[in-house]
């Protein structure tokens, strides 16, 4: 699934591509991406311009003039853009074709994405139950002690889930976790304020590395607009075969449902 970087680099790149572009057509070629009505979703995004661009978690936030677009690539989301004189494919599912001649294309071959539409907001409250997004002053030592003090579920399951923090996903709890030395399968309640002022930092770190390198390619994924991730290229344990510090064989395991790797030797279980 495309974690918070790979949204970023999408929203960013059609940001550069589409920005104060108007749509002048809409064809739903699948209705359950769409949550309302077909004629009211065409009716109220036709003539609309994309005017801002932001993001929530790993929700796409597309402001037009009045209505807010919100978008969830889920597990094979993809935009194209494309030239109106080019074949659609069996899994575009939602088209918009803008005033310069061009196409706005969502692809999606599992169809689980979803569209929906929603009031302009400040803070968007539709998204209350997300919690702090990783680079705001909000996610800090105080939070995290606050809300892991309780939670004995490991840190790796937490990190993944989105009240928490909003938009990691199993690609970077991995990478987060093994910059912490720590044992995915710890308790969070483990964790003392140095552990908790390490998460923070070795969060944003990667993940504004991620971001700076168009996000990974872990198995299907890519922006699709021209843009190929290539953090891959820096991941130090998720799907590597052998620690780059110790040299130990790193292991898979499952924790809260995901396949998980780490290495036995660096990271630390706290008990």
């Amino acid at each position: 699934m495309p974690e918070f970087p790979e949204v970023q680099t999408v929203l960013d790149t059609l940001e550069r591509q589409i920005k104060d572009r108007q749509i002048t057509k809409i064809k739903i070629l699948y209705k359950p991406i769409v949550s309302c009505s077909e004629t009211s979703f065409r009716k109220k995004l036709t003539g609309q311009h994309f005017r801002s661009f932001r993001r929530r978690g790993k929700y796409l936030l597309f402001e037009m003039d009045d209505i807010t677009l919100v978008s969830h690539l889920r597990m094979e989301g993809k935009y194209f853009i494309m030239d109106d004189s080019v074949p659609l494919s069996k899994h575009d599912h939602v088209v918009f074709w803008l005033d310069d001649g061009r196409q706005l294309r969502y692809n999606d071959v599992r169809k689980f994405g979803r569209m929906e539409l929603i009031e302009k907001q400040d803070e968007y409250d539709d998204f209350k139950d997300l919690g702090p997004e990783p680079f705001s002053k909000a996610f800090n030592v105080n939070y995290c002690k606050d809300y892991l003090k309780d939670k004995k579920a490991p840190i790796k399951q937490v990190l993944l889930d989105q009240s928490f923090v909003a938009g990691i996903g199993n690609i970077y709890a991995d990478e987060i976790l093994f910059a912490m030395n720590t044992d995915p399968r710890t308790p969070a309640n483990r964790l003392d304020e140095d552990d908790m002022k390490e998460l923070i930092s070795s969060a944003r770190k990667i993940l504004k590395k991620a971001i700076k390198a168009g996000g990974t390619t872990i198995r299907s994924y890519t922006s699709s607009l021209g843009v190929t991730g290539r953090f891959q290229l820096s991941l130090k344990v998720h799907t590597m075969e052998t620690c780059p510090v110790c040299g130990t064989k790193i292991r898979k395991i499952t924790v809260g449902g995901r396949g998980t790797y780490y290495c036995e030797k660096c990271q630390i279980l706290k008990k």
